[in-house]
């Protein structure tokens, strides 16, 4: 780099210095835009940016209670796959492996400190899974939305949203942070914020049915739902709350099985068995 001139300037009684720079190319750049010879310039690819909802039941494994490390590690490598495919990955994960806020309230607790404690189930579940995340390479944030600054960030929208762009995975925390609300209206309102193209949700059962599989050996499962027929059909596959946000801002849910291997990835390329739900 070289300074070509400096020009000095009186103005308002202070002086300003206006340094004018030259940057003088390489040989060897100077050569690449030799007028004879072509430079291929790539567009730049536009990723898809995606959000998961998970039970907390799904890191149990074959336990009836708490985390599961291999479980927990099996479902870090199928994220893996999805994050090296380019794809753009934040997280929001349920805590009723650990504690239900409404299941609580049902035995006599106050719903509000119940739904607190929920709230806490999700924190320990987002540090299990970005510690599992993170042994395989994956650079994870937790971003929670109570806080509990010693053990994670707090939620920050635009934060969150430069952590993806940098290449990181985001696990949103705590729910909206306030009581009487589920983690399913969390991971719509998430999903919405962040600009994400779609909502999958990993369960035990392939899809939504007309009625709980386990229960009922007729129930059938459907391939494709609207938003309309979910809250007619009072199919709870997620709260009122989280459907008709997902219906406002047109983000497709899609319910798949998070237990079966390489599930994830199939039903992200358009493969699998799942069940769709989309349109007014």
């Amino acid at each position: 780099m070289q300074i070509e001139e400096v020009i000095i300037v009186r103005q308002n009684d202070s002086f300003v210095a206006l340094l004018i720079l030259e940057v003088h190319m390489s040989e060897n750049a100077n050569a690449s835009s030799a007028p004879n010879q072509s430079v291929e310039i790539n567009a730049p690819i536009k990723k898809r940016r995606i959000l998961l909802k998970m039970s907390g039941e799904a890191l149990m494994g074959d336990s009836a209670f708490g985390i599961d490390p291999a479980t927990c590690a099996a479902f870090a490598k199928e994220v893996k796959e999805v994050y090296d495919s380019g794809i753009e990955v934040c997280l929001v994960i349920g805590g009723g492996n650990i504690f239900r806020g409404i299941s609580g309230a049902a035995q006599g607790m106050e719903r509000a400190t119940a739904d607190y404690m929920g709230m806490l189930a999700t924190i320990m579940n987002a540090l299990a899974v970005q510690n599992a995340l993170e042994t395989i390479g994956v650079p994870t944030r937790v971003q929670s939305a109570i806080q509990v600054s010693s053990i994670c960030e707090p939620y920050i929208r635009r934060r969150a949203q430069r952590h993806m762009e940098k290449g990181r995975v985001v696990i949103f925390a705590a729910g909206v942070g306030s009581p009487f609300f589920t983690t399913d209206t969390g991971a719509a309102l998430r999903a919405a914020e962040m600009g994400c193209e779609a909502l999958y949700k990993g369960t035990s059962v392939d899809g939504v049915y007309s009625a709980d599989p386990k229960k009922d050996p007729n129930a059938t499962r459907y391939d494709n739902l609207s938003y309309t027929e979910v809250l007619q059909k009072n199919l709870r596959i997620m709260d009122a709350t989280a459907i008709s946000l997902m219906r406002e801002n047109a983000i497709p849910i899609i319910v798949f099985n998070i237990r079966e291997k390489d599930r994830l990835k199939q039903v992200i390329n358009g493969q699998g068995i799942c069940t769709t739900i989309c349109g007014k």
